[in-house]
């Protein structure tokens, strides 16, 4: 998805007319992006050894529930600096160092485990529930009562229960429990059943079918809220989900077939004052989150996401979850690419806040973190995150920090990424200064500021919108410049609290005459044209003047010379086995389009040169609208309209030298141009595959789909002027092109 914050508009509305003045309508960045109320910077917190699968907090302590044996300090290694901490640890909600309360949870044979903690309305009562037969050598049966004044198991309560508790509730007068066991004190109880705070049975019932994974109040009291993997509750079909009576048990609404994936189960719930929030895990099936309303406990909105999720926590207005996302592409956000472990959403909306920080996938089943909960002391609020991840990336990237990790509302930290720079001209009058936007994890929203000439006072200001994976690029056109002057530029972003460095000064001299290959491409209507004359880093830089910038990945060689066209312009080299560019907007399927580029190689493995595909940081999936080298250097031009149809040049191009390639389809079919001339065609083929996709230049998948598939998916070789145009350009544009590339 392309987002596109209000700076961004600015821009391409003011860039020709505000020179040396700051840009207007937006409000400098805040410290954090609305609605977001927490900090993506990590704050010093002890570890465990082991997976933390539950939380619940009280006047400013954290208590933490899991499989762990002990804990270390921050920063330290495991196996050093560790204490013993059997399956629990009581933590200061503010320091993050373990408090003077020391539980044991302990099994006399197996693994013991603390899956579900809950804390009493009073707050002088801790419940635990999971696999446990003692604690502190008292013995109990998978649920325990902790007096928290004193830190000891209450005697008093002693519950039978014959298998794993995995969620708790706790009201004045009632404890709700679900989990694996089908007896409580003896009596059936299938997976689901509430006793008093002095450990009596009540004859509360919502027997489901499947075990129990998550109960919570509604916040009137009136209503228990039940998830697991239950298809039934008291013999009325719901799958999943269920509210229930805090009073009988009675099903208050079922939610029938079809409303929860069959695969898909309910692994935890949030409330807040208007409505409840399922975290979901889906074998194939729905992955993501549902908002309901408390009213009437129908939907609100649900996501898509791909990634089973595994905990929720409601924090001013902002749901807070832990997954491991992979795929929100059918929500409009990124495609299918590397795990996403925490994300944000407003209560209101399933769109995804700005806010990012990470962890790993970690131990057991890898899948990152478990459980979450926010918890206040001195007047800051604090966001607690648990489970299996042995590392964590906020103020710095795969940073060592095992089982637990804290966030807080204030103060924001980290300062946004050091801007990408790119400066040219060729036109008279005029220094194109372009940037990739920055990213902070937690300010969706930066303002930049661009310095001439070593200057202390902007010459420009703006605000943009970014995510990880959507990028804008943002322009500046400089005007107050002279002719034959080389001008230095350098930009900053900021949050508003928090300023990175000034970004690498890059250098433009005032073109004194418009160059004629540039003025051409962009004059045809092209809306991405790289130029490829980045001396470095992964920023790809839009010429065209529609801010289509574009990422570089795995290192591909900048300021390859000669370039392709007269003037001073560079290339860029792939190693054809990895390296590749690609597009950082979305788009739709084009009706009508044109892709160009010059290429070199002396390849024998062929490869990608351009083409259109679902993924940016994984082979795509769906991918035609390409150009594509056989490895004995024919050119195959590919769509895919249900069949493969291909139309291809004759062979040997990879003679070494640079070539001009042009592959058209509209209305009139498909044709391809090689050096000016066409070599191919085919007036029948109009169409092609319709998806959302994002344009790759030196690689994406290829190999086992397409007619004389090269060995390589990636080419091996020097790509330079690549342009995509939202139209068919004719054949005397293309031969026009060509001559003024060749300097004729």
């Amino acid at each position: 998805m392309r987002t596109v914050g209000v700076g961004t508009a600015v821009l391409s509305l003011a860039a020709a007319s505000l020179i040396g003045a700051a840009g207007v309508g937006a409000p400098p960045a805040a410290a954090l992006t609305p609605p977001v109320g927490m900090t993506a910077d990590e704050l010093p917190t002890w570890q465990t050894n082991g997976i933390v699968w539950a939380f619940a907090q009280a006047d400013g302590v954290v208590f933490a529930g899991g499989t762990f044996s002990t804990v270390r300090p921050p920063g330290a290694a495991a196996g050093t600096s560790e204490r013993p901490a059997v399956n629990f640890v009581a933590l200061n909600a503010a320091t993050g160092a373990p408090t003077g309360c020391a539980l044991s949870f302990t099994v006399g044979s197996g693994t013991a485990t603390v899956r579900a903690l809950a804390v009493s309305p009073d707050r002088r009562t801790l419940y635990a529930g999971g696999s446990f037969g003692a604690v502190n050598g008292v013995a109990v049966s998978n649920v325990a009562a902790i007096d928290l004044a004193t830190c000891t198991p209450r005697s008093g309560f002693k519950v039978a229960v014959n298998a794993t508790v995995r969620a708790l509730a706790a009201t004045g007068d009632s404890v709700y429990l679900g989990g694996d066991f089908t007896s409580v004190e003896g009596e059936e109880k299938d997976y689901f059943a509430a006793v008093t705070p002095s450990g009596d049975l009540r004859s509360w019932t919502a027997d489901a079918d499947e075990p129990g994974r998550a109960v919570e109040m509604t916040p009137d009291g009136r209503n228990v809220l039940l998830g697991g993997d239950f298809f039934a509750v008291n013999n009325r079909s719901s799958h999943s989900l269920a509210v229930v009576t805090s009073a009988t048990g009675a099903v208050s609404k079922a939610y029938g077939s079809g409303f929860v994936d069959s695969t898909s189960v309910v692994k935890d719930i949030a409330t807040d004052p208007t409505g409840f929030y399922t975290a979901n895990e889906g074998t194939g099936g729905f992955d993501g989150r549902i908002a309901l309303d408390l009213d009437g406990f129908d939907q609100r909105w649900r996501d898509t996401c791909l990634g089973a999720t595994q905990a929720v926590d409601v924090h001013r207005g902002v749901l807070y979850s832990g997954s491991h996302a992979h795929d929100c592409s059918t929500m409009g956000e990124f495609p299918n690419q590397p795990r996403k472990h925490l994300l944000a959403q407003s209560v209101n909306d399933p769109k995804l806040l700005g806010w990012f920080p990470d962890t790993n996938d970690g131990l057991g089943e890898q899948l990152g973190p478990r459980v979450m909960v926010h918890a206040s002391s001195g007047g800051t609020d604090y966001m607690w995150v648990g489970g299996g991840f042995t590392t964590v990336t906020g103020t710095a990237t795969n940073k060592p920090q095992q089982g637990l990790v804290r966030y807080a509302d204030t103060p924001d930290t980290g300062a946004p990424s050091v801007p990408q720079a790119n400066a040219s001209s060729v036109r008279p009058g005029q220094v194109a200064v372009r940037w990739q936007s920055s990213l902070d994890l937690d300010d969706s929203t930066l303002t930049y500021r661009v310095y001439r000439d070593g200057g202390a006072t902007p010459v420009y200001t703006t605000t943009g919108s970014s995510l990880p994976w959507s990028r804008p690029q943002l322009t500046f056109t400089d005007t107050d410049v002279v002719a034959g002057r080389t001008y230095s530029y350098r930009i900053t972003a900021s949050d508003g609290t928090s300023t990175s460095a000034r970004s690498t000064v890059v250098t433009a001299t005032a073109a004194a005459a418009t160059e004629a290959y540039p003025a051409r491409i962009i004059a045809d209507g092209a809306t991405l044209y790289w130029r490829y004359d980045e001396p470095a880093g992964s920023f790809a830089a839009d010429s065209s003047g529609h801010d289509s910038g574009g990422v570089h990945r795995n290192g591909p060689a900048h300021g390859v010379t000669p370039g392709a066209v007269p003037g001073a312009s560079t290339a860029i080299g792939h190693n054809g086995t990895s390296s590749y560019t690609y597009s950082d907007r979305k788009s739709e399927r084009p009706s009508a389009y044109s892709i160009e580029t010059w290429f070199r190689t002396t390849s024998r493995a062929g490869g990608k040169l351009v083409g259109f595909g679902d993924r940016f940081l994984e082979p795509s999936s769906y991918h035609d609208k390409q150009v594509y080298m056989t490895n004995d250097g024919r050119l195959v031009f590919g769509v895919n309209t249900g069949s493969l149809r291909t139309i291809g040049s004759g062979w040997g191009y990879n003679d070494g030298q640079w070539h001009h390639v042009v592959a058209t389809q509209g209305s009139g079919g498909m044709r391809l141009y090689v050096d000016g001339s066409l070599r191919a065609s085919n007036e029948l083929v109009t169409t092609s595959r319709s998806y959302t996709g994002y344009w790759h230049a030196g690689g994406d998948t290829l190999s086992g789909y397409w007619p004389s598939s090269p060995w390589s998916d990636y080419f091996g070789g020097q790509l330079d002027e690549t342009a995509i145009y939202p139209g068919v350009l004719s054949a005397s544009q293309v031969g026009a092109h060509y001559s003024l590339g060749k300097g004729a």
